[in-house]
């Protein structure tokens, strides 16, 4: 299948690839729309089995950048970056400068932050060769590591859930099986999931820091792949993506699905049989929005010379948890799974934006 016979391609503005022979780079920057604003995703790195593969990857998550920051309303479209290699080996100083230097050929479309195998650090490496990367760690208008303000999407989330299912405003009584616990997100996740009353199972390839994860929060530690076989309340996906599928979804025992991975349906037709299966889930774009929204404080500092407001980023995650219970809400009273609901709110909101750019066009 070529590129522009994928369905994850369509409606995508560009996709670009780069290789530095000096620093072994192979990059794939992926930009599905500027409708709203630059590009705005961050970068995976990742041991991808092939360049089909990583592409595959790239798009979705591209896409899923769109939609998420439309959700979020935010001035800003979506793109994303990966990069193809070991993140516990191969990565070094240089590689992240060829990086920000492929970047800066794109001119401003596309801005980068950190994403899985990708620190802060990494990041700031790539600012030394490109102004077009967020989630800095220094200046009045860093924003810094993301990966708290997405838990706390996450978490508020989770109690929007619970909220429905159950009637109550916190989690006590409540089995969590949270899946990549140890990464960025799930470690901050599970210490708040814990603080709220929940009994946590939880499971993650990093054996030696999900063993302190879980001696932190009480909880009970399962190989990967029994996560799925969990009598749990809530299943929390907080790996990779694609855990919701043809052969997972007959052995989850669980009322809701709220997670902080992305692309966690592998087909939309499982999120049908979620819906159809009486379990709600809380579509993965929405919830995790915290990080892009605390990226997107930054952004405007540096637009407006001013610096990072977390009050503004307070007000957009309340806004967020709104949107969250208008999903759930929309779900029952229309009958129709939530990722459906949240895509055509998306959708909405990137063709107002398409609107806006055809009327300033047309005035030019």
């Amino acid at each position: 299948m070529t590129l522009f016979d994928s369905p994850s391609f369509k409606n995508h503005e560009g996709v670009f690839s780069f290789f530095d022979e000096k620093t072994g780079l192979k990059a794939i920057i992926a930009v599905h729309s500027t409708s709203r604003g630059p590009a705005v995703g961050g970068c995976r790195m990742w041991n991808y089995g092939s360049s089909a593969e990583a592409l595959e990857d790239v798009l979705r998550l591209s896409r899923g950048m769109s939609y998420k920051n439309a959700v979020a309303d935010l001035e800003m479209g979506g793109g994303k970056s990966v990069i193809i290699g070991d993140a516990r080996t191969q990565k070094s100083p240089e590689l992240f400068r060829a990086f920000g230097r492929a970047i800066d050929t794109l001119g401003g479309i596309y801005y980068s932050a950190e994403d899985v195998g990708v620190s802060v650090e990494d990041i700031m490496y790539a600012r030394e060769e490109t102004e077009y990367v967020v989630g800095l760690s220094g200046g009045k208008e860093a924003s810094g590591d993301p990966s708290p303000v997405t838990a706390e999407g996450v978490f508020r989330s989770t109690l929007v859930a619970a909220k429905r299912l159950w009637k109550q405003d916190d989690l006590n009584g409540l089995t969590i099986a949270v899946q990549g616990s140890a990464g960025h997100v799930g470690a901050y996740l599970s210490e708040k999931l814990h603080k709220a009353g929940a009994r946590l199972v939880m499971t993650d390839i990093n054996e030696a820091a999900l063993r302190q994860i879980a001696e932190k929060t009480n909880a009970e530690v399962v190989a990967p792949d029994a996560i799925y076989d969990v009598q749990a309340d809530i299943y929390a996906p907080c790996a990779l993506g694609a855990t919701l599928n043809e052969q997972t979804l007959p052995r989850l025992k669980c009322k809701a699905v709220v997670g902080a991975a992305n692309n966690q349906l592998a087909t939309p037709e499982i999120g049908e049989r979620l819906f159809k299966a009486g379990v709600l889930y809380a579509p993965d774009y929405v919830v995790n929005a915290g990080g892009i929204i605390n990226v997107a404080s930054e952004m405007k500092a540096r637009q407006t010379g001013g610096a990072y407001d977390p009050q503004w980023v307070e007000g957009k995650l309340v806004g967020l948890m709104q949107t969250v219970d208008e999903i759930f809400a929309r779900s029952e009273a229309e009958g129709r799974p939530t990722h459906e609901i949240a895509d055509s709110i998306a959708e909405a909101r990137i063709a107002e934006g398409q609107c806006r750019i055809g009327l300033r066009r047309e005035a030019a």
